[in-house]
C-alpha cells in the first residue's frame, strides 16, 4: 500500500477516535478531538498532493479518499450538534449530508460510463466554508470551556452569542451546500440523462 493510501487510512481511523472524544463533553476532550480533526484535514491535504505529484493515484485512493473526505465532515457536523455551546439544528445537517450523498451518488452512477463529474469552484468554496465552520465554532467551544472554569460570571453572554452565531453560521452553510447541490446538478444533467430512464 503506497503512502497516500495509508494516510486515508489514517484520516478513517481517526474519525472513531474524533466521535469518541467529542463525545465527552470536557474541555480537554474537546481540545484533543480539535487536535485530531486537524491531523485528518492534514492527511487530506497531503494525501492527494502526493498521489499526483508522484504519479500514485489508484483505485483504491480514488474510492476511499473522497469517502474519507465525507465521513470525517459528517462526523464533525453530526458531533457539532452535541455541543451544548452550540446551536445546531439537525435539519441543516440533513441537508448538508443530503447534497453530499447526492453527488457521491450521481459520481457512482456516471463512471462506469467514463463520465468524470469534476468538482466546479462552487463546490470547492462550499468545502472551504464547511471547514472554516467547523474549525470556528469547535475552536470557539474550546474558548466557552475556558471561560465556564476561569470566569463563570461571562459565561451566560458568551454562551448566549455563541449560540446565535453559530446558528447563523450553520444556515448560512447549510443553504449554501444546498446551492452548490442543485448548481452541480443543472450543471451535469445531460451528462446524468436524470429522467430519461424508469
Amino acid at each position: 500500500m503506497n503512502l497516500p493510501n495509508r494516510l486515508t487510512i489514517i484520516r478513517l481511523i481517526l474519525v472513531p477516535v474524533f466521535v469518541v472524544l467529542m463525545s465527552v463533553d470536557h474541555l480537554a476532550t474537546y481540545v484533543l478531538a480539535y487536535i485530531v480533526f486537524m491531523v485528518a484535514s492534514i492527511t487530506d491535504y497531503w494525501d492527494g498532493r502526493i498521489a499526483r505529484e508522484r504519479n500514485l493515484i489508484t483505485n483504491f485512493g480514488k474510492l476511499m479518499d473522497p469517502l474519507a473526505d465525507k465521513v470525517l465532515m459528517a462526523a464533525a457536523f453530526v458531533m457539532l450538534m452535541e455541543v451544548p455551546a452550540l446551536t445546531v439544528p439537525g435539519w441543516a445537517i440533513v441537508a448538508i449530508l443530503a447534497r453530499e450523498f447526492l453527488i457521491t451518488g450521481a459520481r457512482s452512477v456516471a463512471a462506469p460510463g467514463g463520465k468524470v463529474l469534476a468538482a466546479n469552484i462552487w463546490g470547492k468554496v462550499k468545502t472551504v466554508m464547511q471547514m472554516t465552520y467547523i474549525y470556528t465554532f469547535l475552536f470557539l467551544a474550546i474558548v466557552a470551556k475556558l471561560i465556564e472554569y476561569w470566569a463563570g460570571d461571562y459565561l451566560d453572554v458568551y454562551a448566549a452569542v455563541l449560540g446565535w452565531a453559530s446558528l447563523v453560521g450553520i444556515v448560512i452553510v447549510a443553504l449554501f451546500t444546498v446551492y452548490t447541490g442543485l448548481q452541480f446538478a443543472q450543471s451535469n444533467w445531460k451528462e446524468l440523462r436524470l429522467g430519461t430512464e424508469i
